[in-house]
């Protein structure tokens, strides 16, 4: 069953794979730098988001030694908008760990690439597999999702993620290991969905016992998810001439690194901070005054709600961690969505 699994899935994907701007054409081989930086942005983005950043930062730093020797505030600009920005953090990290200790070429085992900064188990494998053609087990949602209906795991996720790996090490071939990974990323992009799956275009029907049996959306079985909690906050809008004064976060932590307002600490509470509360945490004492309206933005663990106040700065203060920016050019700082989310209540 594994030889006609992998050769039903490979006739398909001769026929039909998608064209990425990552991904190389049949026969040559694979650019281990695109497939590592292309890997890292499509942790928990979409494809469709992550192909114009990746081919702007191919524009910008086409080799890993010029990312390398990139600022990494120009990184973290250029990033601004794919969220999750210890991703970004840990790419230009990694970049010069790979010129500084591996003279700027990828290890081409797992386990050494598990050693350098934000690469886990899937995105090495992703790497040897595609880019050096080895054998390697490459696991993502998609591959969960369509191994879990084909074997009928009833097992909950995480639970199941060591047994579904088995699973793919025993599927994948020892030729085109790289194609059979994109392929199975290509399917559980397009047939094998989470809702409604396209059965009937399916080329794996015969090797899927959840087809058979008609309950494919029952897999893979997911544990209860916790309700995300709600942190609330009071940002603060400073002007001094047109000019407004943002906060450089610090690099370690949630948007770490990235520009955005001085705030209250983002804490979970079921009300806002009341103006006693929010002023002891004003930037300045600058006469400050609330703005109508709310900002929402959900980050993987907790969803933020603020709100904003604001003031005219008698002159331009310097403040600990803060900056001065022009308002004009707001758009090119590379402010965290979550932050442009709070200037769209003034803007």
């Amino acid at each position: 069953m594994n030889k006609d699994f992998s050769k039903d899935l490979l006739d398909w994907y001769d026929r039909h794979q998608r064209t990425l701007p990552w991904r190389a054409k049949s026969g040559v081989t694979a650019d281990p730098y695109h497939v590592w930086l292309s890997e890292i942005m499509l942790q928990q983005t979409t494809v469709a988001t992550v192909k114009a950043y990746f081919e702007k930062f191919l524009r910008l730093w086409p080799s890993v030694e010029n990312l390398a020797a990139a600022p990494l505030d120009s990184v973290l600009k250029e990033w601004a908008g794919l969220g999750y920005y210890a991703r970004a953090r840990n790419l230009h990290k990694c970049a010069g760990v790979i010129v500084n200790d591996h003279n700027g070429t990828f290890p081409e085992t797992e386990a050494a690439l598990r050693s350098l900064p934000g690469i886990g188990d899937y995105t090495a494998a992703a790497i040897i597999a595609i880019a050096f053609n080895r054998h390697a087990a490459v696991v993502d949602g998609n591959i969960e999702r369509i191994i879990a209906r084909c074997y009928r795991i009833s097992t909950p996720l995480p639970t199941a993620k060591k047994p579904i790996r088995e699973v793919v090490e025993g599927l994948t071939p020892n030729t085109r290991p790289g194609d059979f990974a994109q392929a199975m990323m290509d399917l559980g992009a397009s047939h094998c969905s989470p809702k409604k799956p396209s059965c009937m275009l399916c080329p794996l029907p015969r090797h899927c016992e959840a087809h058979k049996t008609g309950d494919m959306e029952n897999y893979p079985v997911k544990a209860p998810k916790k309700e995300k909690p709600t942190r609330r906050a009071i940002s603060f809008w400073l002007v001094h001439d047109g000019h407004l004064l943002l906060e450089r976060r610090p690099p370690k932590g949630l948007l770490g690194g990235m520009p955005g307002l001085f705030s209250t600490p983002w804490v979970e509470r079921p009300d806002f901070p009341v103006k006693t509360e929010w002023l002891e945490h004003t930037p300045t004492d600058d006469y400050w005054k609330p703005v109508s309206g709310m900002a929402k933005h959900t980050f993987t663990h907790f969803h933020l709600l603020t709100q904003l106040v604001t003031a005219k700065a008698r002159a331009r203060h310097n403040v600990e961690n803060g900056f001065w920016h022009p308002i004009e050019d707001l758009a090119n700082i590379g402010l965290p969505t979550a932050y442009k989310k709070i200037a769209d209540l003034m803007l």
